[in-house]
């Protein structure tokens, strides 16, 4: 009995001593998640602007796409009008005129598959962006939760006094 008393009254004096050592890894563990939680804030706002840049990039591409098209439209239809006699060709022989329309042709289906990639990508920043949006709410979210959670961890009891 002896033994087991002075054990016991060891064991309590240990917990009381700790105690103060519990607070400072506490508040070294709060300011450790603080700065992650920053850190992860930047990174969060650095991947958004890369974002908004590849954005703006692509925006910009597929504006001069659509100026090319209109130039290549432009001269698809004289140069059908050409072909049909509607125009006076000038020297151009039949077969230069279809060599040219069929580049044409070529042309502007590269820069359709062109288009479509771009769209692809937009799209895909769109997908990137909302995915970020998601994370982060699910973060606020898990914050939220930790910190009722860590509420009543902290609360005192009746148990904890005896």
């Amino acid at each position: 009995r002896r033994q087991a008393t002075e054990c016991s009254t060891s064991s309590s004096d240990e917990e009381f001593e700790s105690k103060p050592s519990l607070t400072h890894k506490a508040k070294r563990a709060i300011r450790k998640r603080r700065k992650l939680e920053k850190e992860t804030k930047q990174l969060i706002k650095q991947e958004e602007l890369k974002r908004l840049h590849k954005a703006q990039a692509v925006q910009r591409q597929l504006e001069e796409l659509e100026e090319r098209q209109r130039a290549l439209e432009i001269f698809g239809v004289k140069l059908e009008r050409e072909l049909r006699g509607e125009a006076d060709s000038g020297t151009k022989d039949e077969n230069q005129m279809l060599h040219e329309w069929f580049e044409l042709v070529m042309e502007k289906n590269k820069l359709m598959r062109y288009e479509s990639e771009l769209l692809i990508i937009a799209q895909e920043l769109e997908l990137e962006d909302h995915q970020s949006r998601l994370e982060q709410k699910l973060r606020e979210k898990m914050a939220i939760d930790g910190k009722s959670e860590g509420n009543s961890v902290l609360q005192p009891t009746g148990t904890d006094l005896a």
